[in-house]
């Protein structure tokens, strides 16, 4: 008897190439921590650009290499860091929080907010910074949330102030950490919000 093994041999490389678009990793997490604000901007249209209102132009955040990830970061020791296990943003920390502070300045009204990426009309104030801190102090236990502001106004004076919030009695777990994390976020919004209209 003659055995057919060309279908076998042929779907075999098949496999072997399908296997490499498969994930066969860890379980996908139950959930995906975000940030929420706390003020809105109503629906309707949005402030236009006159005299009497000034165009603020959000800018990109930086960040250091700890916050460049998915993962929330977690100060175990003066110089030691880990991340939150099952604690994962849906998407990097510097855009939420970079949406955030847009979304809590529209909510002023007092000014034309746009996104830095496509700005339409030359801003009467742009504001950029660094994101130096946004997780977990496990000696505290405390959620951390720490902004580096650089406001530039029209004339091209420059001024930079250091924006902080900590939210106490926070858990260590993805839900805990997440709650304290987005309160400690709207509070630095809000302030930074306040010093960029005040200048």
């Amino acid at each position: 008897m003659t055995l057919n093994l060309r279908p076998v041999l042929l779907a075999l490389p098949l496999a072997l190439a399908l296997s490499g678009c498969i994930s066969l990793g860890g379980e996908p997490p139950e959930s995906l921590l975000t940030l929420s604000p706390a003020v809105r901007a109503p629906a309707g249209p949005g402030a236009a650009a006159d005299a009497n209102r000034p165009v603020i132009a959000v800018m990109p955040f930086d960040t250091p290499a700890k916050l460049d990830v998915l993962r929330v970061p977690v100060a175990v020791s003066d110089t030691e860091l880990a991340y939150l296990q099952e604690a994962f943003w849906v998407e990097k920390p510097a855009r939420l929080f970079r949406q955030l502070v847009g979304e809590t300045l529209r909510a002023k009204g007092a000014a034309m907010v746009v996104d830095g990426n496509d700005i339409a009309s030359m801003p009467t104030v742009t504001l950029q910074g660094t994101l130096i801190d946004m997780g977990f102090d496990a000696a505290t236990s405390e959620a951390v949330v720490r902004f580096d502001a650089v406001r530039t106004g029209k004339d091209g004076a420059v001024a930079t102030r250091r924006f902080e919030a900590r939210e106490s009695g926070v858990t260590a777990d993805a839900r805990s950490v997440g709650a304290g994390l987005n309160v400690a976020a709207n509070k630095v919004a809000a302030e930074v919000a306040e010093w960029v209209a005040a200048g």
